[in-house]
């Protein structure tokens, strides 16, 4: 399969909606096969999600592209990312930022997005299991969140980790049905954007759902 011709088809087709050149020329050089099994790599770049295991999924594309777009990174910014998954965000996001810190509550994944990630070059990515608490406070604030799991509410230990200025984009709603949401703090408060309708698995830990 000509995965190059295909990532081609997928940026030209999401170009439409997402504005960031930035952002559409990361996700025209990042090989998404490498993010999933040889049993779905043929549908790499479709532009919907694909299961990575361990009942969790590799986002779509379109949703991914959206969601970094919002963040308005500009380069020099260090960037939370809650749930790692495959790592295919996470190689977006330190593509546009300086920094990355991303955790995983799935060991398996953590490891395996290490191993693709390190194949692949990246040295400003930093990978951590999950506890309990959301997010890591110990590296806080955060110049960014992003945030790759539907959550009940906006989560005050997540925004009390971002940075004045600083903006997190969050899925929130059911286990079954979210909104994004775009989250920048300002003067200590919070402002919400909604971004529209997507559906994401659950966010697990403290000041989210539970197991």
């Amino acid at each position: 399969m000509d995965f190059d011709a295909a990532r081609a088809r997928l940026i030209k087709k999401i170009s439409s909606e997402i504005k960031d050149r930035r952002v559409l020329e990361v996700m025209s050089r990042i090989p998404r096969e490498v993010f999933v099994s040889e049993g779905v790599r043929y549908q790499a770049y479709e532009d919907k999600p694909l299961p990575i295991g361990y009942e969790q999924t590799i986002s779509q594309p379109y949703i991914i592209a959206l969601m970094t777009e919002a963040l308005e990174i500009k380069g020099t910014e260090k960037v939370l990312e809650l749930g790692t998954g495959s790592g295919y965000q996470t190689a977006i996001l330190a593509e546009l930022a300086r920094e990355v810190v991303s955790v995983e509550r799935v060991p398996e994944l953590a490891e395996s997005a290490k191993e693709v990630l390190d194949k692949l070059g990246y040295k400003n990515i930093h990978i951590y299991i999950a506890g309990e608490e959301l997010g890591r406070k110990q590296d806080a604030p955060y110049d960014a969140i992003m945030v790759t799991a539907g959550a009940p509410r906006i989560p005050d230990d997540l925004v009390s980790q971002l940075a004045e200025g600083g903006n997190m984009i969050i899925p929130v709603g059911t286990r079954y049905m979210q909104e994004l949401c775009k989250v920048t703090k300002c003067g200590g408060r919070t402002t919400v954007r909604n971004l529209g309708g997507c559906r994401f698995v659950s966010l697990i830990g403290k000041d989210a759902w539970g197991k």
